[in-house]
């Protein structure tokens, strides 16, 4: 199979290839790193709730970019790991020790907050909570729901979002049903983590993709470790220099907050098309800097695309073109919803497509042990992974079944959501885009396509709730899977210990999280820690969701079906002319991705990195490219670098609600 190679990348790939051998030695999965890993992890699991929801602070847990797991890496990096190098060069953290440590904390930054424990706590009791005579959801929804995935214990619900400070935490009223939750993300998680084996060596070796959420990572660990305690990245004054940008124009916001006159440089501004018609041009140093590392073709499909749907939406409101479609509010939009939709899926099935070579010796192996590919390099043998990837979704199935789906529709419900989250990994791996937010999500297309009599009232029900693991997917787990398993592949020793590093960090991150969230809100009440959290939204968008589509009835939706019909052919499109024309300007990615309400935040950043890069290529040639690359690295390191240490400052001085814009 042809390799396909950004230009840009080369030069890079080319080192790797040649890193010195005792480099290559030093990157081995040990004991120490995993139990470095852990306490970090811990650092997370605890310090993401206590930031964000007691501190109202900057959200270092937002994004599948995993800012959190960055700001600690370089903590790291220039304190423990340099004090022990100038003690004794043999003690400083080795390369395949700093990798297993930031591959943990990717994987345990998906959980708290918005990942996992932030979504769930307030979810499975907001329906209890929040329900009311005028709303009506003891009757139309109580009948229906399956108790074992909800905490419906009056007193446990209320003191959990009221506040009992001498109460503790009723584990009696909850472990059932996070025991309950516990299994299904263990199928969900088991699931994630061998498709990301499956197609590891496709998407790095085959295809090389950039993953440019990787490179920062990777810059900072060269020449690191051994004798050498920190590497050129560091001593780089370019690389200084970007970080100094974002740390500067972030450190007058936070001051800001503790001293009204210092001024504060804006960055956002708010760009009138026309009536009715308005954009954000926003500068967004991280976007910027993650931008500068991918194809100058996909920067701009990324932007112009997203231009292309505002405009979309526009025109077919001015015209009074309206969409016979299911009520999906929050949930999809009638026409870019199923287009997105349409166009992720013909993208997933592309890429499947693109690697099947790779895929049918994966099986073969997996199945009848045939030679084929070599697994030695996974952080599982194939057949582990491929039978794996078949229980997880299995088991996701049956849990979805008993949650009230009717039992043909469970496994499409699976379908739905991994054709979601490949395509969006596969945005993050190839687009470097750090925040994605899809313009429909599963519970949008099962009204729309299958219709709610089709589900019935308990499958409406488990629809809604669907919406806690994949609803909005600012972050989710597989984008962070990805990017650790790119940095996976460059450790040369022990890398099946890898596998077990990421299962005892979710473990660790997700019993550590639940734990201190559930004492935060009895000891402060939820409603006293954060709106966003325990009010009236996040806790009630199932229950919301189910009533609104059982109230409608809707039977699928031929609209609906025409828009993503719609979708699928113009990726397929896309696709052909990106493959047949030599000169096609546009990447198919872009369409694919640039329909969700978060490309509005960081369109601009990425025209503007995408502009930066073309005249520096046009100008100053490859050459001056690469001198500029420790620049923009930089600017993505100093903007969570930042956040984390005014967050650190925050807490020491008891400070609330400082926060500093890292993404959005």
């Amino acid at each position: 199979m042809k390799k396909i190679v950004p230009e840009e990348f080369q030069d890079y790939l080319d080192e790797r290839d040649q890193s010195r051998p005792q480099e290559r030695a030093a990157s081995a999965v040990t004991v120490r790193g995993i139990g470095v890993g852990c306490l970090l992890c811990l650092v997370i699991a605890i310090g993401a709730p206590y930031t964000t929801m007691l501190l109202k602070g900057t959200p270092m847990g937002f994004s599948s970019s995993t800012p959190a797991a960055f700001f600690l890496l370089f903590v790291t990096m220039v304190t423990v790991h340099l004090l022990l190098g100038l003690c004794r060069a043999s003690w400083a953290l080795t390369r395949g020790e700093l990798l297993t440590i930031t591959l943990m904390m990717m994987v345990a930054t998906a959980i708290p907050t918005r990942g996992v424990t932030g979504m769930v706590l307030p979810m499975i009791t907001g329906t209890y909570y929040y329900a009311s005579e005028e709303n009506d959801w003891a009757a139309l929804l109580y009948p229906h729901m399956r108790d074992w995935y909800l905490v419906k214990d009056a007193a446990a619900v209320r003191d959990f979002y009221e506040g009992n400070p001498g109460g503790g935490i009723p584990w009696d009223a909850w472990l059932p049903a996070l025991m309950s939750w516990f299994l299904f993300y263990a199928a969900f998680f088991l699931a994630l983590v061998c498709i990301m084996v499956i197609l590891r060596k496709q998407w790095v070796e085959h295809e090389r993709l950039p993953f440019p959420m990787a490179q920062v990572p990777l810059a900072m660990f060269e020449g690191g470790g051994g004798n050498s305690v920190l590497g050129p990245f560091f001593k780089n004054w370019v690389m200084w220099l970007g970080f100094s940008l974002p740390a500067f124009i972030s450190s007058l916001t936070a001051l800001q907050h503790y001293y009204p006159a210092v001024p504060n440089i804006l960055l956002v501004f708010p760009l009138n098309v026309a009536p009715g018609l308005q954009l954000r041009f926003g500068i967004n140093f991280v976007m910027v800097g993650f931008a500068y590392f991918i194809n100058s073709t996909i920067s701009f499909s990324l932007w112009i695309f997203y231009l292309y749907f505002e405009l979309q939406q526009y025109v077919l409101g001015e015209i009074g073109v309206k969409v016979v479609q299911a009520n999906l509010g929050f949930w999809s939009d009638a026409v870019t919803g199923p287009q997105s939709f349409g166009a992720l899926t013909v993208l997933v099935l592309w890429g499947v497509w693109l690697g099947r070579r790779h895929i049918k010796m994966v099986w073969r192996q997996a199945v009848g042990g045939a030679a084929g590919e070599d697994d030695d390099n996974e952080i599982m043998s194939y057949r582990a992974a491929m039978f794996g990837a078949l229980a997880g979704v299995g088991g996701m199935s049956a849990w979805l079944w008993q949650a009230g789906f009717p039992v043909l529709i469970a496994p499409i419900v699976v379908f739905i959501a991994l054709i979601i989250l490949l395509g969006l990994t596969r945005a993050v791996a190839e687009g470097g885009v750090p925040i994605l937010s899809p313009a429909i999500v599963p519970a949008g297309v099962l009204v729309s396509h299958i219709g709610v009599p089709v589900l019935g009232t308990a499958g409406t029900i488990a629809a809604g709730y669907t919406l806690i693991w994949v609803g909005e997917l600012l972050v989710f787990m597989m984008a962070p899977l990805a990017n650790g398993l790119r940095l996976g592949s460059e450790v040369s020793n022990g890398r099946r210990r890898l596998f077990w590093a990421m299962v005892v960090a979710i473990l660790v991150t997700l019993v550590a999280s639940v734990w201190f969230t559930l004492h935060l809100a009895y000891k402060f009440g939820g409603v006293n820690l954060s709106g966003q959290f325990f009010g009236p939204s996040f806790p009630t968008y199932p229950s919301r969701f189910a009533v609104q589509q059982l109230k409608d009835m809707i039977g699928p939706s031929v609209g609906g079906w025409l828009w993503t019909l719609m979708g699928g052919v113009s990726m397929g499109l896309l696709l052909f002319a990106r493959q047949r024309l030599t000169y096609w300007p546009l990447h198919p990615l872009g369409f694919a991705v640039s329909a969700g309400w978060t490309m509005g935040v960081i369109w601009s950043s990425i025209f503007l990195a995408w502009a930066l890069k073309g005249l520096i290529l046009k100008y100053g040639g490859a050459s001056v490219y690469q001198k500029t690359k420790p620049f923009f690295m930089g600017m993505v390191l100093g903007q969570f670098t930042i956040g984390g240490l005014w967050l650190v400052i925050d807490a020491l001085t008891g400070t609330v609600g400082n926060v500093i814009p890292v993404l959005y």
